[in-house]
């Protein structure tokens, strides 16, 4: 029995479980300059020499933006019910600004057609990190008016595909954009300035909240509006009241940064405490809580591994272990007082620690923290080293194990009571991934990058028999 499970966890998953894999716009699709679209800031950071593994970009990606019939009804077959993307905003609206290129959009018509034809949901992400490089120029999510230019484009986008599309999502893991876009610097933009970052919280903040208004004033009241969370399982190394000092000020970053004024209208003390040496939060205005606090339909949750942190030794040295990247600055302001530590376990390839525990952990902390709001798992998965057989089969044992983990403690978290209604896997495709080039494959279905040709792994195959049949098939099924 895997240690996820209880003798009382339930076989089956509920009827209507959504049955998801997830990607998104910059990672997949390529056509980088067709119809219109201009530079987002992933655009530039990739091209920058030094940035990114191998100098690896997304001009071409995966090709989806031409590939995306086969890759519908590569999901179709698999089983799946449901496919979270993300739309390119550049390609939308490429300055970030004025009217809609309606040739953008219709590639996301065309796709969301596609979708529905086939029986799959669509679950829309309006940002998932590439910002129109025009507004980065402009002082990029720093700089207050671009949550206004997001709820412009946000209400764009409802208004061309809310009559197909129910399921919306505001904003994908906005810490990775504000604190390892602007303060380690790991990702787009590559900004080092801890006190940007802070203030690129509160824009992003302020982008969900105005977007979320935007998105209900011009789609039917019908459709949901979510956003997608990191949130960080932060565990303290003792019970030591250092170590939990020390553990307050992470979830604080990581967690309550977000979730304070998105659920509860209000950012939490300790956070001002801990970073009134790096900005002194004039930047929130009188009102702005408000618009951020709106009713929420839904929230994602994205989980990959849990963090352990101490209150750092006097003679800590050398690279934090927090598996966000190798940088000379931190993506934890104010916290420059706490050690991150590798947890004990198995590893995947980006060398974080395999613990189902810490997803059904963050299950139950979210059930507690907003009761009655449904939970979707917008995001989980691994990266392994994953090559083709003799016979062109690529067979990835350690990932049907780790789904079966987390997916076992999705279950049982169902079983203790949390009401969560779906799952998207990370990644449907090898894809760009980010900093890491193509060193890194997340994906259920293996790319080869010379020929772009989609060869559906193990894990792909075991997880579409789960989404047929609501129940965790055995590991060795799959061969």
């Amino acid at each position: 029995m895997l240690e996820s499970e209880t003798p009382a966890t339930p076989v089956t998953f509920p009827p209507a479980f959504l049955w998801g894999a997830a990607t998104s716009a910059y990672q997949i699709e390529g056509a980088v300059r067709e119809d219109g679209r201009t530079p987002s800031i992933w655009d530039t950071f990739s091209h920058t020499p030094g940035k990114t593994a191998g100098g690896d970009h997304g001009d071409i990606a995966v090709d989806h933006f031409h590939r995306y019939r086969d890759d519908v009804a590569l999901m179709a077959d698999l089983g799946l019910t449901a496919y979270r993307f993300s739309i390119s905003w550049s390609r939308v609206q490429p300055t970030g600004r004025g009217p809609a290129v309606q040739r953008g959009l219709d590639f996301y018509r065309r796709l969301v057609d596609e979708l529905l034809a086939h029986g799959i949901k669509p679950a829309v992400t309006l940002y998932h990190w590439d910002l129109p490089q025009e507004l980065e120029d402009a002082g990029g999510w720093p700089e207050r008016d671009t949550a206004y230019r997001f709820a412009e484009y946000a209400q764009i986008v409802g208004e061309a595909l809310g009559d197909r599309v129910e399921q919306w999502i505001t904003l994908n893991e906005p810490w990775c954009a504000a604190f390892l876009g602007y303060a380690s610097g790991v990702h787009a933009p590559g900004r080092t300035d801890p006190a940007a970052s802070l203030k690129a919280a509160h824009t992003l903040n302020l982008a969900h909240g105005l977007g979320t208004s935007a998105l209900r004033a011009s789609m039917p009241a019908r459709n949901s509006v979510a956003l997608s969370l990191n949130s960080s399982v932060v565990r303290p190394f003792s019970q030591d009241a250092a170590d939990l000092a020390a553990a307050q000020k992470i979830d604080d970053l990581a967690n309550g940064v977000f979730h304070g004024p998105i659920l509860h209208g209000a950012y939490p003390q300790t956070l001002f405490t801990a970073t009134e040496l790096i900005t002194d939060w004039s930047f929130v205005e009188d009102g702005d809580l408000a618009l951020i606090n709106q009713p929420l339909d839904a929230l994602g949750l994205n989980y990959y591994t849990p963090a352990l942190v101490s209150s750092a030794d006097a003679d800590t040295s050398g690279p934090r272990a927090d598996g966000h990247g190798s940088s000379a600055h931190s993506p934890w302001p104010g916290a420059d007082d706490v050690t991150f530590h590798q947890t004990p376990g198995e590893r995947t390839e980006m060398g974080w620690t395999i613990d189902p525990t810490g997803l059904h952990d963050l299950i139950m902390r979210y059930t507690r923290e907003a009761p009655g709001l449904p939970l979707y798992i917008t995001e989980n998965g691994a990266a392994y080293d994953d090559k083709p057989d003799p016979d062109g089969r690529v067979h990835d044992p350690e990932r049907v194990a780790y789904l079966q983990g987390h997916l076992a403690a999705v279950r049982r978290a169902i079983a203790d009571g949390a009401d969560v209604r779906g799952y998207y896997l990370w990644s449907l495709l090898d894809n760009f991934e980010w900093a890491y080039g193509y060193e890194k494959r997340f994906g259920a279905v293996y790319v080869d990058y010379a020929t772009l040709e989609r060869t559906p792994k193990s894990s792909a195959l075991w997880y579409g028999q789960a989404a047929r049949t609501g129940t965790l098939p055995e590991v060795q099924s799959i061969q």
